[in-house]
């Protein structure tokens, strides 16, 4: 997401006014919203225009990432924007940003210049790109720097469990920083996507002169499960049965990470047939929950007492059906 330009995916042009990016953002998003769109990628679609807008509708935000493209979040506090661009465009290039993150560039008349790194910036000189902030600083008194600078958004990853990104809740993380590390509270809503982001407006980096203080991003990371996989909010378990199960029909219990469901098997399942369950898979809080979708695999026994022998000998005997024949 972060790899597209956020004034692309609201399709209005950088010079744009806050008036126009709020038509184009609410257009899109009466389009793309899950409750209206049931496309698959709508939902995606819906969370990168909700991005774009909250990134562009905030000024200082919007100062930010035009200063620094993709990578406003990480550039520290005070990197002087004419700097940064030199570093990343070489000599030839002046301030703005740079569509594409680290490689592309923004000319003093628009145009985008695309240039090689590295390891880093190629010909870039860590004083010279730091040297924005102790400049920023010596000529803040004579009133000739390039004045306040939001703080600038950061970014997290907070690890889940299945369980915990099911009901949500209420969590204490450490944020490390270079004073130490920082505690917060976090609540996190029931039905977290893994990829999704929860903003805590004011906890990023401090902005200087006065300017206002960055947000910190919490990017859910939902962890793999030895039981169940995600599909987005559809939840995928398996469900072992038995021979008699699969061939009659049942009603068996299934754990899920919301408690027990019941599914009901119809006869003549066989293995790999996904059963629905429709709205027992994630929560959403804005629209339909996820579905759970159990596949069925058929399950025999490792060993037979002589009775079991006797009766599957039986059943083999009188029955005509051959799994491997053509249909």
């Amino acid at each position: 997401m972060a790899d597209r330009d956020f004034y692309e995916i609201l399709g209005v042009p950088r010079t744009a006014d806050q008036d126009e990016i709020q038509r184009a953002y609410r257009k899109l998003a009466r389009t793309y919203h899950p409750d209206v769109n049931k496309s698959p990628d709508a939902e995606d679609r819906f969370k990168e225009v909700s991005e774009a807008y909250e990134v562009l509708s905030d000024p200082g935000t919007r100062r930010r990432y035009d200063a620094f493209g993709p990578d406003f979040r990480r550039v520290p506090e005070g990197v002087d924007p004419a700097t940064y661009a030199r570093a990343g465009a070489g000599a030839g290039a002046g301030p703005g940003w740079a569509g594409q993150g680290p490689g592309w560039a923004r000319g003093p008349g628009g145009e985008e210049i695309h240039f090689t790194t590295g390891e880093g910036f190629e010909g870039i000189d860590l004083e010279d790109l730091l040297g924005g902030v102790f400049g920023r600083r010596r000529r803040g008194a004579t009133g000739r720097g390039w004045g306040p600078v939001p703080g600038a958004d950061q970014e997290a990853e907070l690890p889940l469990t299945v369980e915990e990104a099911y009901r949500g809740g209420r969590r204490t993380i450490t944020i490390p920083g270079p004073g130490g590390g920082r505690t917060l509270q976090v609540n996190i809503p029931p039905g977290v996507t893994d990829g999704q982001r929860i903003r805590l407006a004011g906890q990023g980096g401090a902005g200087s002169d006065g300017a206002r203080t960055g947000d910190l991003y919490l990017i859910a990371r939902i962890a793999d499960h030895p039981r169940y996989h995600l599909e987005g909010r559809d939840i995928h378990v398996r469900l072992p049965l038995t021979p008699s199960e699969a061939a009659l029909g049942t009603t068996v219990a299934v754990d899920t990470p919301g408690g027990e469901a019941k599914v009901k098997v119809p006869p003549g399942t066989s293995s790999g047939r996904r059963l629905r369950l429709r709205g027992q898979g994630m929560p959403n809080p804005r629209g339909r929950p996820g579905d759970l979708l159990a596949e069925a695999r058929i399950m025999v026994p490792p060993t037979l007492d002589d009775e079991e022998r006797r009766l599957y000998e039986q059943l083999a005997r009188i029955s005509a059906f051959n799994p491997r024949s053509p249909s």
